[in-house]
Parts: structure tokens; C-alpha cells; sequence
């Protein structure tokens, strides 16, 4: 199993910017893709954002709540997938999960692996 460590998160207020950082243990090719989720106290985990890649092919995704306002971004040589957070809102206050999808959804059942997660916190 892939170990994932994440980085990046904190406080910021409200308009704020933060930039995550996932560090895989291993090289990612097998998988189908690397994503962040997250999860606010009382809810369920959610997906924000992802990038895919087969057959050469990279397609980005992103929850409807974060477009325009994150960018997610992959270094291969670095075996690293970054999350770029602008105009945070309070409402983006959550642990942060870095994944390696091993399926084809983006659905929690189709990670392979996780991150230990990384907390931001959003103070308006």
C-alpha cells in the first residue's frame, strides 16, 4: 500500500490562500489517480479534487463547491500532488485526506489509499 504524506494545512482567515502537499512513498503509475477529500465535523467525507491519468491521457476534477478557487496540480518526478486553495471560506474548514484512487469513481469506495490528514481552518 502507497504511504501518503500530507502537509500544508492550517489557519487562515476568510479570502486567505493555503497550499497542500501529498508525498506518495512510491511511484503512483499503477493507480488511476490522486485526489484530496475532506472532512468537516459532522459530515461525511467528501471529494474536492482530483487528477486521473490513463493511456497518456490526464483529466482533472473538481467538487462544484472549489471551482475557480482550488487548482490541483501533480509533479511526477516528485511523486507529489499538490492542492492550491485560494479565497478559502469558512465553510472549507475540514481534515484534508490526500487519496490514491485505485478504481475509476471518485467515491471513498474506490481509494486505495489514504493520507493521515491535514487540518485547515478557515476563521472569518
Amino acid at each position: 500500500q502507497v504511504q501518503l504524506v500530507e502537509s500544508g494545512g492550517g489557519l487562515v482567515q476568510s479570502g486567505g490562500s493555503l497550499r497542500l502537499s501529498c508525498a506518495a512513498s512510491e511511484r503512483t503509475f499503477s493507480s488511476s489517480g490522486m485526489g484530496w477529500f475532506r472532512q468537516a465535523p459532522g459530515k461525511e467525507r467528501e471529494f474536492v479534487a482530483g487528477v486521473s491519468w490513463r493511456g497518456g491521457l490526464t483529466t482533472i476534477y473538481y467538487a462544484d463547491s472549489v471551482k475557480g478557487r482550488f487548482t490541483i496540480s501533480r509533479d511526477n518526478a516528485k511523486n507529489t500532488v499538490y492542492l492550491q486553495m485560494n479565497s478559502l471560506k469558512p465553510e472549507d474548514t475540514a481534515l484534508y485526506f490526500c487519496a490514491v484512487r485505485s478504481g475509476s469513481s471518485w467515491s471513498g469506495a474506490d481509494v486505495g489509499s489514504w493520507g493521515q490528514g491535514t487540518q485547515v481552518t478557515v476563521s472569518s
